[in-house]
């Protein structure tokens, strides 16, 4: 093949819940889906780990995270852009 294959990169949007240790942040991403047997629409949630090289992103922030390599045990994720800042309290 002599043409450049474009990788697809999964891409989620979630809420930083912690900044706590260096360069990563703990995302906690929410989607809508139908209960299988009753039909209703329940939130299900996940946390990921993601890198933030600059220690940039703080709690309450909404962050748009894509997949990377892994980076540790439990980070394979990177932040890749801030798509709302948190409120000032």
């Amino acid at each position: 093949m002599t043409e450049a294959q474009t990788k697809v990169t999964r891409s989620l949007v979630g809420k930083v819940v912690s900044d706590a240790r260096a360069k990563t942040v703990t995302v906690l991403v929410e989607r809508r889906v139908k209960h299988e047997l009753y039909g209703k629409i329940v939130a299900r949630s996940r946390k990921y780990h993601a890198h933030d090289e600059n220690n940039e992103f703080h709690i309450g922030d909404v962050v748009e995270i894509s997949e990377s390599r892994p980076l540790s045990k439990t980070k394979n994720w990177v932040v890749t852009r801030l798509v709302e800042k948190a409120q000032a309290a």
